[in-house]
């Protein structure tokens, strides 16, 4: 026999107080960078940080391919000379500072393994936050190096040593219109640069985020970021470098 069940008894139980229909909250958090708990989910953040990391390493990648591509069809491009009524090759050649650039390349290698070093050191502390909330728990005083501070000191002497290697080329006669062999060594190195300071930018931001106490969670995303950047530069500038010596 059926049973009737009365309208207003369904209504009831298909709303909460005050008339307002009452939804299961969706686990997790929903996809806005929070926990089930109201907290901030740190390894979503980090996994959308990374990916808009690669993003911008494919747009540096793509313009670096382009300027290669016009320096190796450059080279071998005649030119008219209206004077001889003739085309000829006036790629030239560029005296540049091998020395004082495998300097600068040390330097840079030598940060990329600080700024690992520092990437290391916050993913551990991370790693042991929960360890270390427990009461009664101690895993001793961790020595803190300051990693991040060398490589930007290191970050900043390789910007140095390449002003000097500028000058250099200045001191040998070589300028940015003086063939194009010469332009293109000061278009690469110049774009270079420029993207390491952007670099060094982002360490002056974590050392700030390290001076203000944020959570560890966070200074790890933005260290993290930063060296996985910076290893990039590290990567570009050997291309660089092996690109002006045997592509000439």
């Amino acid at each position: 026999m059926a049973t009737y069940a009365p309208i207003d008894a369904i209504r009831e139980g298909q709303t909460g107080r005050g008339g307002s229909t009452s939804t299961p909250a969706p686990p997790g958090g929903g996809d806005d960078g929070r926990g089930g708990d109201s907290g901030p989910n740190y390894g979503a953040r980090l996994r959308r940080a990374r990916l808009g990391l690669i993003c911008g390493v494919a747009t540096v990648t793509m313009v670096f391919v382009s300027l290669t591509s016009a320096y190796i069809v450059r080279q071998g491009l005649p030119t008219y000379d209206e004077p001889t009524s003739s085309y000829v090759r006036d790629w030239g050649g560029t005296d540049l500072p091998w020395r004082l650039l495998g300097i600068n390349t040390l330097l840079l290698l030598a940060s990329s393994v600080t700024i690992e070093f520092a990437r290391r050191g916050l993913a551990r502390q991370v790693a042991l936050a929960p360890v270390k909330s427990i009461p009664g728990v101690s895993l001793g005083a961790e020595s803190k190096f300051p990693w991040l501070g060398v490589t930007a000191i290191l970050g900043f002497g390789f910007l140095i040593g390449q002003g000097l290697a500028w000058k250099e080329l200045h001191l040998r006669g070589f300028f940015v219109n003086t063939n194009p062999s010469s332009s293109f060594v000061f278009l690469l190195t110049a774009t270079h640069a420029v993207h390491l300071a952007g670099g060094i930018i982002a360490l002056l931001w974590a050392g700030i985020t390290a001076w203000l106490h944020r959570p560890v969670e966070s200074r790890r995303i933005v260290v993290d970021i930063t060296a996985w950047y910076w290893h990039f530069m590290a990567v570009l500038w050997i291309y660089v470098f092996a690109l002006l010596g045997f592509a000439r």
